[in-house]
């Protein structure tokens, strides 16, 4: 039997996944990495973006946004903003998100309308997230 990792996934409302695990990926902010059991010990910032671990075969996706990430024996520990499992989102709520923040970035090109870019950017890097985290989780 393949040695496991402990994979912590929190957020501000508590913990959402506290398992041990094959491998996980996540989306860095340097890059994707990859995770598994006897890692060396690192630190890395989380951006938006889909999460996967594997577990006795299964492989598990969520959305994940903003945070950080530890590593250290033999535990991964995400503390992250949200964490949404993919077959827990709502794919019409996400794509009425995006096409929001779609329009808002395209007023705010042509100055139609004074916004917080990088909020809309955030936006929208959320609503594509959850799309590929749903997307990837019904194959």
């Amino acid at each position: 039997m393949a040695e496991k990792i402990r994979l912590e996934i929190v957020t501000p409302r508590g913990a959402v996944v506290s398992e041990d695990v094959d491998i996980v990926t996540a989306p860095g902010t340097a890059g994707e990495f990859g995770v598994l059991a006897n890692h060396a010990p690192m630190l890395s910032t989380i951006k938006i973006g889909v999460l996967t671990y594997k577990k006795d075969g299964n492989e598990h996706t969520m959305m994940v946004s903003g945070g950080f990430c530890e590593v250290a024996n033999n535990t991964i520990t995400f503390l992250v903003e949200n964490a949404e499992f993919g077959h827990q989102i709502d794919v019409d709520r996400a794509l009425l998100a995006k096409e929001r923040a779609e329009k808002r970035l395209a007023a705010a090109q042509q100055q139609q309308e004074k916004i917080d870019r990088a909020r809309a950017e955030a936006a929208l890097q959320r609503a594509l997230a959850r799309l590929r985290a749903a997307q990837r989780e019904q194959h």
